[in-house]
């Protein structure tokens, strides 16, 4: 069996729906490779529970409901003792699933990639709600979780769907591993291991389990990489079309679409409108929905610190560290990496890798803001707001000074700009900056402003010496 790390507070969640005397009905989401599945076994099997895992197929030409359903029947005559004679329609399905759950011990049911079993039939929805009123909700030690990646089939069908109304018990989005998981990928040895050769491959990976699970402790950064992205078939190579490609058609969506829009820099979302040709409407807002909530977009939706009110204008930027890599680097190769003809003797020979890693590592660092907080005095401060911010330049006889800062955290009474860096070398040039930065922002009455550097590299000891920044965090101190 493999290693399970992370993931506490959700087991933690999840294991209270044993406290209830009705069964549970739940809803997962969150992108490909993020480890959904896995997490729903490993709640099963601390629970002591039987796991009932059936997965839809992925549709494509000619594919039918029935091959869905006998699909279905397959794999759950492989988990149980029931037979494997063909059925007709989704409640006899799920009726022959219910004859298998035992009321004498704890049950789990997955029914995962949910939008590709119910995909051929329009009504998958209101029968799996029949199933479940009639038939599920009858064993009181159950718990069903309907999962996907197609988090927008979910949310129209099951979350929004007025047939489920008080029906579900939990809904979750399993998010990217924070960094203090991430590293246990390396195993016992991580420690002794060169925190930079970590930190490229994660810019590479970001915190998603199953490219983690690629890892080669003993191999290096440049090899690690090498053999998940640059190697025919190799999981990173063929992963993103996989996740953007059309079902039916096969040719990639608006999805992919909009991330190859996002690689080169943030937009709005009239420029992705108008970059794309089509109108503001709630098809590109759905899909721009769907991208944030799996984590491979992010909007800065923070607070302005000068006024205290939302940002005007938000912009959408690439979150995922693997489709802003597959983007920038492997896309562009694909056919020479189908040859096996692609090599490079470092990361660093790849154009504009300094960029690129800089970029990823500040993702890393926002995604784990969390862990700055008892390093900036505010574990017990509630936070308002915590984005990037970027303040626009104005010409004219008032006129504005832009600014951009990388993480700006706010709590009521206190503004802290954090500068987030990775460099071979920072000397005091970080200050200065920083101190233009400062300079550009007006602040509020009653608000303190404070700083704070997050930084890999080797840091001049004149940085800390001058006493300039409130809080100077090294990485490996959110790390380790």
């Amino acid at each position: 069996m493999k290693e399970f790390f992370g993931r506490e507070e959700l087991l933690e969640s999840l294991k209270s729906l044993w406290n209830k005397r009705v069964p549970s009905l739940v809803t997962c989401r969150g992108r490909r490779r993020v480890g959904k599945s896995t997490l729903i076994a490993e709640f099963a099997r601390r629970a002591g529970a039987r796991l009932i895992k059936l997965e839809g197929l992925r549709p494509k030409e000619k594919m039918t409901n029935a091959d869905q359903l006998k699909y279905f029947i397959s794999q759950l005559s492989l988990q149980t003792a029931c037979d494997e004679s063909p059925v007709s329609d989704w409640l006899k399905a799920f009726a022959r699933l219910d004859s298998q759950i035992s009321d004498k011990g704890k049950t789990v049911v997955l029914l995962d990639e949910v939008s590709w079993m119910g995909y051929y039939d329009i009504a998958f929805p209101e029968v799996l709600k029949v199933a479940w009123d009639n038939l599920f909700s009858q064993h009181r030690k159950l718990v069903v979780v309907v999962c996907g990646s197609v988090s927008t089939w979910i949310k129209r069908n099951i979350i929004d769907n007025g047939a489920f109304a008080g029906r579900r018990s939990y809904d979750f989005v399993v998010p990217e591993l924070p960094l203090r998981e991430c590293v246990k990928f390396w195993g016992p040895k991580v420690s002794r291991e060169n925190m930079s050769d970590i930190l490229d491959v994660l810019s590479v990976t970001g915190g998603v389990p199953r490219y983690l699970e690629e890892v080669d402790p003993a191999l290096s950064a440049d090899e690690n990489v090498r053999k998940m992205a640059f190697v025919a078939k190799s999981v990173l190579a063929v992963d993103f079309e996989e996740m953007f490609r059309d079902v039916i058609t096969g040719e990639p969506g608006i999805r992919a679409d909009i991330l190859r829009l996002l690689c080169d820099q943030p937009r709005n979302v009239s420029e992705i409108a108008s970059a794309l040709g089509m109108e503001r409407n709630g098809h590109l807002s759905e899909a721009l929905s769907e991208l944030a909530e799996a984590g491979f977009i992010a909007p800065d939706e923070g607070l302005n610190p000068e006024t205290g009110k939302d940002v005007q204008q938000l912009r959408f930027r690439i979150k995922d560290n693997y489709a802003q890599f597959y983007l920038k680097y492997i896309e562009p190769r694909l056919k020479i990496i189908a040859r096996d003809g692609f090599r490079f003797a470092s990361l660093e020979q790849l154009p504009e890798w300094d960029v690129i890693k800089g970029i990823a590592f500040e993702n890393l660092v926002i995604n784990n803001f969390r862990e700055l907080l008892p390093r900036l005095g505010l574990e017990r401060s509630l936070v308002v707001s915590a984005a990037p911010f970027r303040k626009t330049s104005r010409s004219g006889r008032d006129g504005v000074r832009g600014v951009q800062v990388d993480l700006l955290l706010q709590t009521r009474r206190s503004i802290y700009l954090v500068e987030i860096k990775r460099r071979l070398a920072l000397g005091h040039e970080v200050v200065d900056e920083m101190d233009e930065k400062v300079s550009r922002i007006k602040r509020p009455r009653g608000v303190s402003l404070k700083t704070a550097l997050v930084y890999d590299g080797h840091l001049a000891k004149t940085v800390e010496a001058d006493g300039y920044f409130d809080a100077v965090i090294d990485i490996r101190d959110i790390v380790f």
